[in-house]
């Protein structure tokens, strides 16, 4: 994995990455525990807060939420193109996780609440992640205040999820099922074969001058957690790229010494 750190300290920007064989133990970083902006990779703790309300019973994935027009936040997802309607929490949870949609996440944290979810992130063992406010319209000027994580506090949550250490084991497997269903995969995941893309569970999040991606990645040879963060970057072509190169040295090294 030094090859990565190599070429992340060759590229424009600041990053930090994080890798993981959950079954030897054996990892690597780089800046792992920089705090860097979360980007659409909140949605991860956010998912694990809301299943977490319902196996405590504060809510059902089967309860009624109405979306009107003042819901709808632009930007990723789908459900700003719909009419007013009403939507079960669970639709939002998909919505939220497979098409990143903004509107489902804000009403998530509506449902939970921004300080439960904080005390969650605490209590699965997390130290540099704090979810500061909601997502926004891009094309509204936004404050400063950005929502925080790191490489490391990632993986710490999929950890949680694989070995099914903070919610349930049934609810953690949904969890990383929904998320092989995420629909891009053009980072991390870009250069492993089509046919096992599906083998990889994953989150990305993006904003100007931010590329991120955090998967789980479960393999013949093992499963393995990856994350690279990113600040920075010229464009998002330039760190997509630089992510896909860096998810393309961890695949050939995994091949090439996992056995």
């Amino acid at each position: 994995m030094k090859e990565i750190k190599k070429y992340l300290e060759s590229r424009i920007g600041t990053y930090g990455f994080f890798f993981e064989d959950l079954a030897s133990g054996f990892i690597y970083g780089y800046n792992e525990n920089v705090k860097l902006i979360a980007a659409g990779c909140m949605k991860l703790p956010i998912a694990v807060s809301l299943i977490k309300a319902v196996e405590d019973e504060k809510v059902t994935f089967m309860d009624k939420i109405a979306i009107s027009a003042s819901d709808k936040v632009y930007g990723t997802g789908i459900i700003h193109e719909f009419n007013a309607r009403d939507y079960t929490v669970f639709e939002l949870l998909v919505a939220m996780l497979i098409q990143s949609d903004n509107t489902a996440a804000n009403k998530i944290i509506d449902i939970v609440g921004m300080d439960n979810i904080n005390k969650n992130i605490q209590d699965m063992g997390i130290k540099n992640t704090i979810l500061n406010r909601k997502t926004s319209d891009e094309r509204i000027k936004k404050s400063d205040i950005e929502n925080i994580t790191t490489a490391y506090d990632l993986s710490i949550i999929w950890r949680h999820l694989y070995k099914g250490t903070y919610l349930t084991q049934e609810n953690s497997t949904m969890l990383i099922d929904i998320l092989r269903r995420q629909q891009i995969k053009n980072k991390l995941a870009l250069y492993i074969p089509d046919d096992l893309k599906f083998e990889i569970s994953s989150k990305t999040g993006d904003k100007k001058g931010v590329e991120n991606d955090t998967a789980l990645i479960q393999l013949q040879k093992g499963t393995f957690v990856f994350t690279v963060l990113s600040t920075g970057i010229p464009n998002s072509v330039y760190g997509t790229v630089t992510l896909a190169k860096c998810g393309k040295m961890m695949w050939d090294n995994i091949q090439n010494n996992w056995h």
